[in-house]
């Protein structure tokens, strides 16, 4: 039965490709991978796709026969393509994968080079903000690091340090006055 002119081409079972389950299913993927591949590639851009979706009909069909024999394999075959292609097409929007973009070096490449000078720049700056902040009332201080680094509500804030949510508002508005001086200045140096 290796003979691919001796294979069934009507209505056929499982047990009509072969003796055993490997010669069966040796045959069946014989007989149906290109035209499972030709089936894919009209609908699906992509040949790893095309192969994968291949893969998971045969996986389909070994499961399903474990359960009992296959009748009328080639409807059977294809009525699984089918059916894996639109589960595969349920992902995919899902999952909004075509709106994906894949990454590409050349295009998502930083548009400036870091030198290190500018390295030395960022580290005078990051110190700049440190001193300010080291420089700050505990208090403001505090409210700027729970709101700002720990993603605390002011009402959060006010509860956790005894204050109105209006004094915690203040505290903060006063870091970024401060903050913000610093940070004007560290932009007009580059």
């Amino acid at each position: 039965m290796t003979d691919p002119a001796s294979w069934p081409h009507e209505s056929a079972s499982l047990a009509d490709y072969g003796e055993d389950g490997a010669a069966q299913w040796n045959n069946v993927s014989l007989r149906y991978r290109l035209p499972l591949r030709g089936f894919f590639s009209k609908r699906v851009k992509d040949a790893a796709e095309v192969e994968d979706l291949t893969q998971e009909v045969f996986l389909h069909l070994i499961r399903r026969a474990r359960g009992g024999p296959i009748e009328h394999v080639e409807q059977y075959v294809f009525q699984v393509a089918a059916n894996t292609l639109r589960d595969w097409g349920r992902r995919r929007r899902a999952r909004n994968q075509d709106a994906h973009e894949s990454f590409d070096a050349e295009v998502h490449d930083p548009a400036t080079d870091i030198s290190p000078e500018r390295v030395l720049l960022g580290k005078e700056q990051v110190e700049l903000v440190a001193a300010a902040l080291r420089g700050l009332p505990e208090r403001t201080r505090d409210v700027f690091v729970l709101r700002v680094m720990e993603k605390k509500k002011y009402a959060e804030i006010a509860a956790m340090m005894a204050i109105s949510v209006r004094s915690a508002e203040k505290h903060m508005a006063k870091a970024l006055a401060q903050l913000g001086g610093i940070v004007d200045g560290c932009a007009g140096q580059e």
